[in-house]
């Protein structure tokens, strides 16, 4: 059984985000590199743990992205994954999550004989957490969200704890499955010395939306989400007044008999 983990390039997390003339940028002011999104590590240390310990034959880095989105694909490399595939085509630009999905599950169709696909619970830059379930979908596999732990792994059954909002959960599915991880799951492994030497010699294999089938489904033109028209938030205005009194008691007073006036309270 080969393990699949999905991630995204996404901007580091000190990056600010902006709006300019109805253009989206991500400048980070310490002039920071993009980074796998910081949720995908987790997914990313899981994918290597079933490896290391579940049987798992490989643990394959997968990316949808521009070709700038093999950096992050071998920081998968270099903190244990096997293998990494990078999904680029311009026809995929303008995708939204569902299109995206659909190049996922079709890359996975390609790759074969996987039993578990790993995400991250989110990406920072959309943080919609869509993905992941749309992508079981797609490939008609049972979705497990927002897991924390992985309880077991026997024969065809897999077997995890969700974090709910009421707590815990234990859920048992039949492979093969979709996982959405969460950070209590583990914590993510730094890459080696040797093993970031090794990933930057890597040649990362590139994978056209025709070479994964995908054509008329994926890409702006199919995207449900329109984008056409963004701004930023105005930004808020207000004034300060400084109450002045001879005792806290009749700043209190003043103070109630203002917000009474702006109905407030």
């Amino acid at each position: 059984m080969k393990v699949v983990v999905c991630v995204k390039q996404t901007p580091s997390t000190t990056a600010v985000f902006s709006v300019k003339d109805g253009a989206v940028s991500w400048e980070d002011p310490g002039g920071k590199p993009n980074v796998v999104n910081p949720w995908d590590e987790y997914a990313v240390e899981e994918a290597i743990k079933f490896k290391e310990d579940r049987g798992a034959t490989d643990a394959i880095a997968l990316c949808v992205g521009d070709p700038s989105s093999d950096e992050a694909l071998k920081t998968c490399l270099a903190m244990g994954c096997t293998e990494a595939i990078l999904v680029s085509d311009p026809v995929l630009a303008g995708s939204d999550t569902l299109g995206t999905a659909r190049t996922l599950a079709a890359a996975i169709n390609k790759i074969g004989d996987v039993g578990v696909a790993l995400l991250g619970k989110q990406a920072i830059d959309g943080d919609s957490g869509h993905v992941p379930v749309q992508t079981a979908r797609v490939l008609g596999w049972t979705p497990l969200t927002y897991v924390s732990a992985i309880k077991s792994v026997e024969g065809d059954s897999i077997t995890v704890e969700r974090l709910t909002d009421d707590g815990k959960e234990t859920v048992t599915a039949k492979l093969p499955v979709v996982i959405s991880v969460v950070k209590e799951i583990n914590e993510p492994r730094y890459p080696s010395f040797m093993g970031i030497r090794k990933a930057s010699k890597a040649v990362i294999p590139t994978w056209s939306a025709g070479d994964v089938g995908v054509g008329g489904e994926v890409g702006a033109a199919a995207a449900k989400t329109d984008w056409t028209k963004i701004y930023p938030v105005p930004p808020r205005e207000g004034e300060v007044e400084m109450i002045a009194a001879d005792s806290v008691e009749e700043q209190a007073r003043i103070l109630v008999n203002k917000l009474f006036e702006e109905k407030v309270i």
